[in-house]
C-alpha cells in the first residue's frame, strides 16, 4: 500500500494541531522527497545516522520530533547540515518533523506517552493557568521511595537517571520530557513529590534539595523516544503503510 505524501502531512498536521502551536522550528514537512509513501522510519533526532538507517531501510520518509531550521540556526547550508540535507534529497526522502505539537498532544504526545510507560495518572497540567504548558501533573496508584521510583524509571527507559533523593515518599509527580528542568519552579509550586524531566543544571539539585522534593534527570534522549513511536505507528495504522523506529542512542 502507498499514500500521497501531501495526504500523509495533511493528517499528521491535522491530527497533532500543529499550525496552532507556536514554536521554535517549522512543524510538518521539512524536506519533500517523493510523492508516494510506503514506509516510515521515525527516530527522536535526524542526524546523519538516523538518516544513514533511513536510506538502508528504504524509507519514503523520515519521522522525527528534532528536525532542522531552528530559530537563530545558522541558515547556511554548509558542513553537518549540507551532509544531511543532501542525503535526504539525494535519495528523495522527505522529512517529517513535529517538536511541541508532539510533546502536548493528548494520545501520542511524549508525556502523555512517558506517563503510560512509568505508570502514572495524567491529573492536569503543569502550569494550569497557561494554555501552552507542556508538562503534566499527576500520580502514582502506590506511593514508591525515591529509590524504588528510581528503579521503575531506569527499568522502563533502560538507563539508570540522575537523581536527588527527597526526604519522603513518591505519591504525586510533574513531569516534562526533554530539557526542562527549569520547570523545577512550577513543579515547587504544584506541590508534588517529584520531579522528573530528561536533563539537570547546576541549580536543579539545590532547588529540589531546599524543597524537598525528589529530582530525576532520566536523559533528553531517552524521555522522548516515544511520542514520535505512537505518532509512526498512527500514521502507519491510518494508512495502511509499514512503520519503523530506529533508536539511534544518545547518551543525552
Amino acid at each position: 500500500m502507498a499514500v500521497a505524501l501531501t495526504t500523509l502531512v495533511d493528517e499528521a498536521d491535522r491530527f497533532l494541531n500543529a499550525a496552532k502551536i507556536p514554536d521554535y522550528c517549522p512543524n510538518g514537512l521539512q524536506v519533500e522527497g517523493r510523492p508516494q509513501v510506503r514506509r516510515i522510519v521515525s527516530g527522536v533526532t535526524a542526524s546523519q545516522a538516523l538518516l544513514d538507517a533511513a536510506v538502508d531501510a528504504q524509507a519514503d520518509v523520515v519521522l522525527v520530533h528534532h528536525g532542522y531550521f531552528w530559530k537563530n540556526e545558522d541558515a547556511r547550508v554548509v558542513g553537518m547540515k549540507q551532509r544531511r540535507l543532501k542525503t535526504l534529497l539525494s535519495n528523495d526522502i522527505s522529512l517529517l518533523a513535529y517538536h511541541l505539537p508532539l510533546d502536548v498532544h493528548p494520545e501520542v504526545g511524549n508525556n502523555v506517552q512517558l506517563a503510560r510507560l512509568l505508570g502514572l495518572t495524567v491529573e492536569g497540567s503543569l502550569e494550569p493557568d497557561n494554555p501552552r504548558s507542556v508538562g503534566l501533573v499527576g500520580s502514582l496508584d502506590t506511593p514508591l521511595a525515591p529509590a524504588e521510583f528510581m528503579q521503575r524509571v531506569q527499568s522502563a527507559l533502560g538507563r539508570e537517571p540522575v537523581m536527588v533523593e527527597g526526604p519522603g515518599l513518591i505519591r504525586r509527580v510533574a513531569w516534562c520530557t526533554g530539557g526542562a528542568q527549569g520547570y523545577i519552579d512550577q513543579a515547587v509550586t504544584a506541590g508534588v513529590d517529584a520531579y522528573l524531566t530528561g536533563e539537570i543544571s547546576e541549580p536543579t539539585a539545590h532547588i529540589a534539595r531546599e524543597n524537598e522534593l525528589s529530582f530525576f534527570a532520566a536523559g533528553h534522549h531517552a524521555t522522548e523516544r516515544y511520542g514520535v513511536q505512537a505518532l509512526g505507528e498512527y500514521l502507519a495504522k491510518r494508512f495502511a503503510i509499514e512503520h519503523l523506529f530506529i533508536d539511534c542512542p544518545n547518551p543525552a
